[in-house]
Formats: structure tokens, sequence, C-alpha cells
């Protein structure tokens, strides 16, 4: 697993590169803040509910949540599945926020 900043993935993000974001959090923090990614809840992660990420399992997925912690749990958790190139996106929606705002 990787690290990334929130800086480098605006970056990305702001240069048009294609980008496979998953959102950890829990429904109710995607509805009030989302950096736009595909929301994949930590537990339907955990209960090996994946059909919609398996066809990302060899190209770089970007794992974020609101601070950091559930996004890195879920970036071991899909490597230990086979995934094989996944960036933990340090800080999450938090640094986000602190960098860049709403």
């Amino acid at each position: 697993m990787r690290n990334i900043t929130v800086e480098e993935l605006k970056s990305k993000m702001d240069a048009g590169e294609k980008i496979n974001l998953i959102d950890v959090r829990e429904p109710y923090e995607y509805a009030e803040f989302n950096l736009g990614g595909k929301l994949v809840p930590l537990g339907q992660i955990m209960g090996m509910q994946l059909d919609e990420l398996e066809d990302l399992k060899n190209e770089e997925v970007f794992i974020h949540c609101k601070a950091g912690s559930r996004s890195m749990q879920a970036c071991l958790f899909l490597e230990q599945v086979g995934f094989t190139n996944v960036v933990n996106v340090a800080g999450g929606t938090l640094a986000w926020q602190q960098k860049f705002g709403q």
C-alpha cells in the first residue's frame, strides 16, 4: 500500500487523469461532503461485498475516508484479497477540507 497526499490527489484530478476513487465512509458522511468518488462503505468491503470493485483488482485504486484510518484498513484488506495497486489518501476529507475548503 502506498500513501498519497490530498495535494497529490487534487493535482491528478485537476490534470484530468482517470482516477478510481473509492470513499469508504458511511452514506451520511458522503452526503455531507464528498470528493466525487464511488461510495463503498468499509463494512461492505470487510464483509467481502466486492462485486462492484472486482474489475479494479489490477488498476490503481485511491481509497479515502474522513481522516485516513478506515481507508488504511480498506487498503490492507483489499491487498489481502488480491488487489495489486491500492493507494491510501492520507488525511482523508478532513485534510482535503483543511487545504481546499468545501
